[in-house]
C-alpha cells in the first residue's frame, strides 16, 4: 500500500489506480501597511506570473494548453534545507505538472517529451480509457488542483514504468505542495490545526517514498538525476534520510560529499553543517 497518496485521482475517474506500489519489490500576501507610502509593498496578483503554454500531447497528438511560470518574472526567496524553492509572489511548483486535457497523460515538465512507444501503449491501455478530464478554465491553479496534477503525473509514471528516479521527484514535489499548502492556508480555517498535522502527515509519507526511490536511484541510474549531478542529489538524500530519522544513512552520504574532489566548497559546507545538526541529535 502506498498510504493512499493518490487518493485525489478518484475524481478524474482514476480511483482504480489509488493504490498502486510506487516501487516494485527489487526497487528500493495581504498588501503591507505603512505610514510612508514609499514602503507600501504593491501586491502582485498569481495570474501576472503564469501564461497558457501551448503543448502537443507525445502519446495522443493533441494540443493544449497547460498554465506555466512566466521566466525570470518571480523572485527566488531561499531554499529550503530539501531544495524546495521558494519564489516571491507565487508558488511556482504548482505549475510543473503538464496534463494533457484529452487523453490523461501528465508528468513534470522536465519529464513530458521524452515516453517511449511501449510507455505510450501502456498510457493508452490504463489511463486514457478512464479519465474525466481536469479544469482547464481556472485562472490559477489551487494547491489541491496543483496536488491532484501532480498524483495524475505519479500515476502515470507508475503506469508507464518510469524510472524510480522519476517517481521519486514527483513524490518530493508532491511533499513540497503539502508544505506550501500548510504554509498559506488562512488563519481562519476551521479546524486549522487539525488540517495542519493532516497536512504534516502526508507531507512525511510522500517525504519517505522520495527518500526511498532517491536512495535506491543513486545506485542505480546514470546521472543527472532529476537534473541534479551526483553530489547534489547525494546532499538532497542525505536530507531526505535526516527527516526520515536514518541518521546512519545521512552521515555516509555527507562524509563520501566532504572527502569527495568533484563536490563543491560550497555543497561540502553545506554537508558539514547539516552532519553537526546530526550530531546534535544523537
Amino acid at each position: 500500500m502506498t498510504e493512499n497518496l493518490l487518493s485525489g485521482l478518484e475524481k478524474l475517474g482514476l480511483g482504480m489506480l489509488e493504490n498502486m506500489e510506487l516501487y516494485e519489490a527489487d526497487e528500493a500576501k495581504d498588501k503591507k501597511s505603512s505610514a510612508e507610502e514609499s514602503n507600501i509593498e504593491k501586491v502582485i496578483p498569481e495570474t501576472e506570473y503564469i501564461f497558457d503554454k501551448s503543448y502537443k500531447c507525445p502519446v495522443c497528438d493533441s494540443e493544449f494548453k497547460s498554465k506555466a511560470i512566466k521566466t525570470g518574472k518571480s523572485k527566488l526567496l531561499g531554499v529550503d534545507p530539501d531544495l524546495r524553492p521558494r519564489y516571491q509572489g507565487v508558488d511556482s511548483l504548482k505549475y510543473d505538472s503538464i496534463v494533457c486535457t484529452k487523453c490523461g497523460y501528465a508528468a513534470l515538465g522536465r519529464y513530458f517529451n521524452y515516453i517511449t512507444g511501449p510507455q505510450i501503449r501502456l498510457i493508452r491501455e490504463k489511463i486514457t480509457p478512464y479519465f474525466k478530464g481536469v479544469d482547464d478554465k481556472c485562472e490559477t491553479y489551487s494547491y489541491d488542483e496543483a496536488i491532484t496534477r501532480h498524483q495524475l503525473a505519479l500515476a502515470n509514471a507508475v503506469i508507464k514504468k518510469g524510472k524510480i528516479s522519476e517517481r521519486a521527484y514527483i513524490c518530493l514535489k508532491l511533499a513540497w505542495l503539502y508544505r506550501g499548502k500548510g504554509e498559506n492556508l488562512p488563519k481562519e480555517e476551521k479546524d486549522r490545526d487539525k488540517l495542519l498535522k493532516e497536512l504534516k502527515e502526508t507531507e512525511a509519507q510522500y517525504i519517505s517514498k522520495a527518500y526511498e526511490g532517491l536512495g535506491t536511484a543513486i545506485y542505480k541510474e546514470s546521472y543527472p538525476i532529476a537534473g541534479m549531478d551526483e553530489w547534489t542529489c547525494a546532499y538532497l538524500v542525505a536530507e531526505l534520510a535526516v527527516q526520515c530519522q536514518d541518521y546512519t544513512k545521512a552521515m555516509k552520504l555527507l562524509s563520501d560529499i566532504i572527502v569527495s574532489r568533484a563536490a563543491s566548497s560550497k555543497l561540502k559546507d553545506k554537508a558539514r553543517e547539516l552532519r553537526r545538526s546530526i550530531q546534535g541529535k544523537q
